[in-house]
């Protein structure tokens, strides 16, 4: 008789580090004999791997988790898991609040979830939260895209800003080996991924862990010599990275960056606030006016560039002169993108114990402000593709029309074009821009690109 395979689910929230964990979490499950189900009722394991960076995405991570815990009381075989960040921050609290859990694992254990597994099997409880040394990566995740991979290069962050809860939930930085990165890197070019993104919590702060240093002092592993190590990958045509951190953002790095020409022109690093006062309360250790600096100098080597960004409105104390400080910096260095938020006090941090709280309505209002001046400035920044020729890498069909393929350009704007996705996935185009949008952009094919 055929027993039926197992079936588990995995809901990922949160950032892109999240979302490279629930790839390997896949990895080992589908290793382990389990296949995918996009419904999480008809799975046997459900695993939540969650965010905490803002109280929203905890509220519904209770919300799902309550809906699955129900559905254990008929079905006591159902695997219940809760990973990532907010299973990091609440550890044994999760059990008390949902018993029917089975496993509690911090982002730290993401590779150990076989090991963790087998526990559970034998009737065990876990929670598996206290700080290790990271597991190098042994599984072949399973990856959303066939086309574009994320490849963790640093874990962890030694930053302290007083409203992020990440190093609390992620642990001390820990840095991967080039080697070990280089050698995943060519498996992803030879099973035929054409870009990689570079991730890490603090991707600047790579390789102040490992030992070594030059003749001349300076570290010897550093984000700018990896970006060298792995340029030559067989296979991979681009490489991006993220997030950076404006306070360890050196000439060496954009420089590089310039002269290599698979890194693509395209900078994530997060300003927060553009005021100073606010930026010193926050322990961002960098001024308004030191971030300027450092936009103005990417644009000096690539004057193209895209530069995206994350900020946050409403921090405690937070004035309306102080807001606009920031409305001013967005208005003047004109951005790409910019994710924004309103500032949420996380459990653990020092900002959610200050008594200066901004009032929920003031946020909501900042918040809806600057979203406009963003959106306004995104426009003028989409503006200069009209009429251009640009590089395009073929990873999807466009979701609302069929007969279009979509990418992302070089500096990451997303692009819509007619062309049949069978024969152009994983294919750089030159595409001419018909149609801007602050956000994204329509095009038609021009010509396939060769190889560089």
């Amino acid at each position: 008789m055929t027993t039926t395979p197992r079936r588990y689910h995995i809901t990922t929230f949160g950032c892109q580090m999240n979302k490279a964990d629930s790839e390997r979490m896949a990895g080992i499950l589908e290793e382990m004999g389990l296949l995918f189900t996009a419904d999480p009722n008809e799975a046997d394991v459900v695993l939540y791997n969650t965010c905490t960076i803002r109280d929203n995405a905890e509220h519904k991570v209770y919300s799902y988790l309550g809906r699955q815990a129900k559905r254990k009381h008929t079905q006591p075989n159902l695997t219940l898991i809760i990973a990532g960040c907010v299973a990091q921050q609440e550890g044994q609290t999760l059990l008390r609040r949902v018993p029917e859990l089975d496993l509690v694992m911090g982002p730290q254990h993401a590779n150990r979830l076989q090991e963790l597994l087998e526990q559970v099997d034998e009737g065990n409880q876990v929670v598996a939260t206290e700080p290790i040394h990271i597991v190098e990566d042994i599984t072949k995740p399973r990856r959303d895209s066939n086309v574009t991979a994320w490849v963790n290069v640093i874990y962890g962050c030694n930053e302290r800003c007083t409203y992020c809860v990440v190093p609390n939930v992620r642990g001390i930085e820990q840095s991967r080996t080039p080697e070990a990165i280089r050698s995943e890197m060519e498996e992803l070019g030879r099973l035929g991924y054409k870009e990689v993104t570079l991730l890490g919590q603090n991707i600047d702060a790579y390789g102040r862990d490992l030992p070594g240093s030059t003749p001349e002092g300076r570290h010897k592993h550093t984000l700018t010599d990896l970006l060298s190590f792995v340029h030559d990958v067989p296979g991979i045509e681009r490489l991006r990275f993220a997030t950076s951190h404006p306070r360890y953002f050196t000439e060496r790095l954009i420089k590089a960056c310039a002269e290599l020409p698979k890194v693509c022109e395209h900078f994530h690093i997060p300003f927060q606030s553009g005021d100073n006062q606010i930026l010193k309360a926050m322990s961002r250790g960098y001024t308004h006016e030191k971030y300027r600096r450092i936009i103005n100098t990417v644009r000096e080597y690539m004057p193209d560039a895209s530069i995206s960004a994350d900020a946050i409105v409403g921090f405690p104390g937070e004035t309306e002169e102080q807001f606009e400080n920031t409305l001013k910096l967005v208005d003047e260095i004109g951005f790409d993108l910019l994710n924004t938020a309103a500032y949420s006090p996380r459990p653990g941090t020092p900002a959610a114990l200050w008594e200066n709280q901004v009032p929920d309505d003031v946020k909501a209002d900042r918040l809806q402000r600057l979203n406009h001046l963003v959106g306004v400035k995104a426009a003028e920044r989409s503006g200069r593709y009209f009429g251009r020729i640009e590089e395009v890498l073929v990873e999807g069909e466009n979701p609302r029309d069929p007969s279009q393929v979509m990418g992302r350009t070089r500096g990451n704007r997303l692009t819509f074009f007619a062309g049949n996705l069978a024969e152009l996935k994983g294919k750089v185009l030159k595409v001419k821009v018909t149609e801007v949008r602050p956000f994204s952009l329509t095009a038609e094919a021009i010509e396939l690109c060769v190889s560089r």
